[in-house]
């Protein structure tokens, strides 16, 4: 038995369509895990949220020319998750790692963010982590917790250290993240330098920060957005992104 049919639940499926397993290309999972949310809780019901979301919504995109029902896409359901964090990040990261060795592209739906550190584990150090996000998630500890929604991306520098870390949209941090950010070589664009630079300026920079890297694993926290277009993200902050911005940086990116 695989470890994603023994930590694995059925959920509705994405979109309402799907190829079978061995068909896909693209593999959803939901991981329905918010454990270490200090501000407000409420992440874990995104997966379902964002599913039943999908199955009311126009298929085709003019902005990438794709229908998502042409996609080969299979929805394996959810992760099973546990109050203990290790014990979750440890089950993602063998079903990541089942994923990848099946040569699948994984789209995983939180969720907290603090997951990624789960799926890092999963991953080639030959690859550059690229994280949509307010915030820089690199404090050592919080209230206690060295493995945290505000800690994770510290973590995986330290115990897996990627090739490269670029951290985008940032625009709430503490004296020591910086600090650590800049002893440790992880490089990051903020909200206003992409307001100031413009759109095209930031994707050049991008595009030129992850020349060279073959493979680029891309993680987004929602709380990238301004709390207009967001409003329900446990942890909002003011002079976000807005959706098209967004949408834009990450056509560089992908």
């Amino acid at each position: 038995m695989s470890y994603r049919e023994l930590f694995i639940s059925p959920s509705p499926i994405f979109s309402g369509s799907q190829q079978s397993f061995e068909a896909a290309k693209y593999v959803i999972l939901g991981v329905p895990f918010d454990v270490t949310s200090t501000y407000r809780s409420g992440a874990k019901f995104a997966p379902i949220a964002i599913r039943d979301a999908s199955q009311n919504i126009e298929c085709y995109s003019f902005r990438t020319d794709i229908d998502v029902e042409d996609l080969k896409t299979h929805d394996l359901g959810d992760l099973h998750v546990s109050g203990d964090v290790e014990l979750t990040l440890g089950r993602l990261a063998l079903v990541a790692q089942d994923l990848f060795e099946e040569d699948k592209v994984p789209v995983f739906i939180g969720g907290e963010h603090t997951i990624t550190l789960g799926i890092a584990r999963s991953l080639d150090k030959n690859v550059a982590i690229v994280s949509f996000d307010a915030h820089l998630d690199l404090r050592d500890d919080y209230l206690g917790l060295t493995i945290s929604h505000t800690t994770f991306m510290r973590r995986i520098n330290q115990d897996f250290k990627p090739s490269k870390i670029l951290e985008i949209g940032t625009r709430a941090v503490c004296k020591e993240e910086l600090d650590y950010a800049k002893e440790a070589g992880i490089d990051y664009i903020t909200a206003q330098q992409i307001r100031k630079e413009g759109t095209k300026k930031t994707a050049e920079i991008i595009k030129s920060t992850l020349k060279g890297y073959e493979k680029v694993y891309v993680t987004i926290d929602m709380d990238v957005l301004d709390p207009a277009f967001v409003p329900a993200v446990p942890n909002p902050e003011p002079e976000g992104l807005d959706t098209t911005t967004l949408l834009n940086l990450l056509d560089a990116v992908c």
